[in-house]
């Protein structure tokens, strides 16, 4: 009589955006905090809200919403930054994802997981690594794979602006490029 492996289920993490539940691995997510004051940078893509402090370092936060393609998320009491670590490189960059509201902690067997479809999502289907029906649930929830949601370019981005926030702004005289002068036409006199 052969003995057959135990399923392993896995661990979410799921939150509201633009009115569907999604969910991330319990094991990219560092920290939940309360949306607070979150700086913009100029010059940033859409999809990054700005960076905000947390314990002293400066970290981006990505609109998550934007990112997928959906209209921006209206900051509310239940808006919420999820802190995640995503590798880029071998190194591990830490960002926020700003989000409607945190839903619950889920824990899913792989029975329970089924490939998304390949039309129908609310978001494009190669950023689902699945879609996960709980026990005793109608509706599906979203798995998100966070490092296609983000490519490695625009981790890339979003940590140099972490970085352009943290050099302090240099003070003093502006050194202006020298302006060309345009040659005025030569009237001729008749």
């Amino acid at each position: 009589m052969s003995e057959q492996a135990p399923e392993i289920s896995t661990q979410y993490l799921s939150f509201l955006l633009a009115g569907e539940e999604f969910a991330l691995g319990i094991l990219q997510v560092k920290e939940i905090i309360e949306y607070d004051t979150v700086t913009r940078i100029p010059g940033a893509p859409m999809w990054v809200r700005g960076v905000f402090n947390l314990r002293g370092s400066v970290v981006p936060v990505v609109d998550l919403a934007v990112k997928l393609g959906l209209p921006p998320a209206t900051v509310t009491k239940w808006s919420c930054i999820v802190v995640v670590e995503v590798n880029l490189g071998g190194e591990q960059l830490v960002l926020g994802l700003l989000v409607d509201a945190i839903g619950q902690a889920l824990e899913l067997q792989p029975a329970e997981v089924v490939p998304p479809p390949s039309f129908g999502a609310p978001v494009h289907v190669d950023y689902l690594l699945g879609m996960g029906l709980p026990a005793g649930e109608k509706k599906f929830v979203l798995l998100m794979d966070l490092d296609k949601v983000l490519s490695s370019e625009e981790v890339l981005v979003a940590s140099t602006l972490r970085t352009e926030a943290e050099e302090p702004v240099q003070e003093g005289p502006v050194q202006e490029e020298p302006v060309q002068e345009a040659e005025a036409p030569v009237r001729e006199e008749p």
